[in-house]
């Protein structure tokens, strides 16, 4: 499907909705966690959304293809500092299981859309 905006593509609307829960999953982690933890996940989880958007802007299958990896991986991250977060009790099992859940359909998507770039026959020059 051939979208005019990045924001009408599925795939960064819930890459939207990850960031907002991380987001107000963090509001209240300890002040320590300022530069650490709340830092870290609030960063990873907007690049996937920021990612996509930047990939949807470029011109070519590669160059897009580049930024949807990238994106993938920021979903890695922020799947990885939640489980951290688990792990030391910041977040509650709830919390971490819906949003990882989500994250995980997210990587899916983005794997769909990485791979209907390797499938795209290039322009020949």
């Amino acid at each position: 499907m051939k979208y005019l905006s990045f924001e009408d593509m599925p795939v960064w609307k819930l890459a939207m909705d990850i960031a907002k829960q991380i987001f107000d999953i963090t509001v209240s982690l300890p002040r320590s966690e300022d530069y650490g933890l709340t830092s870290q996940i609030r960063r990873s989880a907007v690049s996937i959304s920021a990612n996509l958007a930047e990939g949807f802007g470029r011109e070519t299958g590669p160059d897009k293809k580049k930024f949807y990896i990238i994106s993938r991986g920021s979903a890695f991250e922020t799947k990885s500092h939640l489980i951290y977060g688990n792990l030391v009790n910041y977040f509650t099992n709830e919390q971490g299981k819906l949003i990882t859940i989500q994250i995980d359909n997210l990587i899916h998507e983005l794997n769909k859309l990485i791979k209907s770039l390797n499938n795209r026959p290039q322009p020949q020059p």
